[in-house]
């Protein structure tokens, strides 16, 4: 088991609001797992100095709870061709926001300004494209409470691949019908290019 040291420990603890906490998310390269498929804990992404999203998701939950929240996660489900995204769901004054480790422009950050879960959800809808601009969104689950694995999660050495299975395990919903998904219209040559910005390249 491995231990935070003075400096990540004093680092953590100056990033006492979401806000800070994106901004920290942002300044880690995007990890492109070229050495193959990580989960990496909190403490490994420290020492690492990357993150994919899921990672990304986990460090801001384990952050976001020194400052009084509870560390959560969020899986938004996609259809087949596109690729999942995890988020670190948070609450202020009763509304609810989002930490997000993204390597593209969009699915970002989420001020707290939604009133529950499925408006937070929502808000990624039409961001959430292929390059075709087909949308893909489908289904979100509940929030994860970490504190289920325990007291020491945030400083395993190996892959967190329980947080993964769990995740994909927990009641998901659905967020359109049938009908819907026949509806909906296509992200525009705009949008598309858009959604192609990116911070980090392979």
């Amino acid at each position: 088991m491995l231990k935070f040291t003075q400096k990540e420990k004093k680092l953590m603890q100056k990033l006492d609001t979401p806000a800070k906490v994106q901004d920290f998310l942002n300044n880690l390269k995007f990890n492109f797992e070229e050495g193959g498929e990580t989960l990496k804990s909190p403490v490994m992404v420290l020492r690492t100095k990357n993150a994919h999203c899921m990672e990304g998701a986990i460090l801001g939950a384990y952050i976001l709870s020194l400052h009084g929240f509870l560390p959560l996660l969020l899986h938004l489900e996609a259809t087949k061709g596109d690729y999942d995204h995890v988020i670190t769901p948070f609450k202020i004054k009763g509304l609810w926001g989002a930490l997000s480790k993204t390597n593209h422009a969009v699915l970002r950050y989420r001020e707290p300004i939604y009133k529950n879960i499925h408006e937070l959800v929502m808000s990624y809808f039409h961001e959430y494209f292929l390059d075709n601009g087909k949308k893909t969104l489908r289904r979100y689950s509940d929030p994860l409470n970490l504190n289920v694995f325990g007291k020491n999660w945030m400083l395993e050495e190996k892959d967190l691949w329980k947080i993964d299975k769990k995740l994909d395990k927990i009641k998901h919903y659905n967020i359109l019908s049938k009908t819907d998904i026949k509806n909906l219209r296509r992200a525009d040559r705009v949008e598309i290019e858009a959604g192609r910005i990116t911070v980090d390249s392979v």
